[in-house]
């Protein structure tokens, strides 16, 4: 645990230094899930004297993170043009975090205020740029999880694919891949609340149930089961699919464009399978030409890019959490040196719903 010099216990005024954990990159992970090879965790001191801090920036205590596939496609050292530049080495890594401020030189922020941003340093304590910050309403009577889930970045695209992209009417037979994780389990209720028939499919029976008596799915499968995934689909989607969103890409996208309807909409949020391999190694799709005579839209999308309904998605995610109509599930992970666990957890089937990290209490 990070100590404190120079502070008390109830501590403020008098805190100068701190002791402070943080994830650094130190080799690139071309193929396979990153392990302590790759990412190190590292101790060091911050000043957090007046005289430290520059003017409009404040002092932060981490309490939550995200953990999400996209940080595996920044770890790799190869520029696809994927996502987000490469992380560099010996440098922090950054991730979607919500943490507290601790001291400020800024008119925008006050000691004990929550604060969150897409490009936290995973460090315990660090000192950072007001403007690159949004404040977390302590009052809205929110689960603090809930800003880096429902109403954080993988609620957002769960939001972007079925509003947005889909905006499937009703009575349409919408399927999501991975559809018990961070996305995929929002991105079927929203679907449900416009009237579509959904499908999902997931890794474990166990998550096949959560889809359908908790997350309200018509119906879902476990892919790691029915592994001839045409004939699959041929059972769940009689009558075709007319939205898909993809997370996994790979075996399942060519699967799916067997059965797509005539100018149905494939929204594309990630391939989580094809993340651990260089890109020559990964799996091709064979039959793209349905896209051709079915007319098929397929569009991949980043939330950068869609900012401008950033406002619209949290009004409609704070009804939906508020009534109680949206559920979800977290894996929550303790502690900053839990990282590389919960990283390769996300890989795996061993998690239910979003992956988080309580870094502080």
């Amino acid at each position: 645990m990070a100590g404190l010099e120079g502070v008390d216990n109830g501590g403020d005024e008098n805190l100068t230094m701190v002791e402070s954990r943080e994830w650094v990159m130190v080799a690139y992970a071309a193929r396979g899930i990153p392990t302590s090879d790759h990412l190190k965790l590292r101790t060091t001191k911050l000043s957090l004297d007046a005289d430290s801090i520059p003017k409009d920036h404040v002092a932060v205590e981490l309490l939550w993170v995200s953990v999400d596939p996209y940080l595996r496609g920044r770890m790799s050292g190869q520029d696809e043009g994927l996502y987000f530049s490469q992380f560099a080495l010996d440098e922090v890594i950054t991730t979607c975090g919500i943490g507290r401020v601790i001291r400020s030189k800024s008119s925008r922020f006050s000691k004990g205020d929550l604060v969150s941003t897409s490009f936290f340093p995973f460090s315990e304590y660090c000192i950072i740029e007001a403007t690159s910050l949004q404040v977390v309403d302590q009052t809205a009577g929110i689960e603090i999880s809930t800003y880096l889930s429902a109403l954080g970045v993988p609620g957002f695209a769960a939001w972007v694919a079925i509003e947005v992209i889909g905006n499937p009417k009703s009575g349409s037979n919408v399927f999501i891949s991975a559809a018990a994780g961070g996305v995929g389990m929002f991105a079927g209720q929203l679907a449900k609340f416009k009237g579509c028939r959904v499908v999902g499919s997931t890794g474990t029976d166990e998550k096949v149930k959560l889809l359908k008596e908790e997350f309200g799915y018509d119906d879902a499968f476990n892919y790691n089961k029915e592994t001839d995934f045409d004939a699959a689909l041929s059972k769940y989607f009689p009558n075709g699919i007319d939205l898909y969103l993809d997370n996994v890409g790979g075996k399942m996208l060519e699967a799916v464009l067997n059965h797509v309807n005539a100018r149905a909409r494939i929204a594309v949020s990630g391939m989580i399978s094809q993340y651990n391999q260089v890109w020559t190694e990964r799996e091709g799709v064979r039959n793209l030409l349905n896209i051709v005579g079915k007319e098929v839209r397929i569009e991949g999308y980043l939330m950068g890019s869609h900012m401008d309904r950033f406002d619209d998605f949290t009004k409609a995610m704070v009804t939906y959490t508020k009534e109680g109509k949206l559920r979800s599930k977290h894996k929550i992970y303790y502690g900053i040196e839990s990282f590389i666990e919960s990283l390769g957890s996300i890989f795996s089937s061993s998690n239910i719903g979003k992956v988080v990290i309580q870094v502080k209490p």
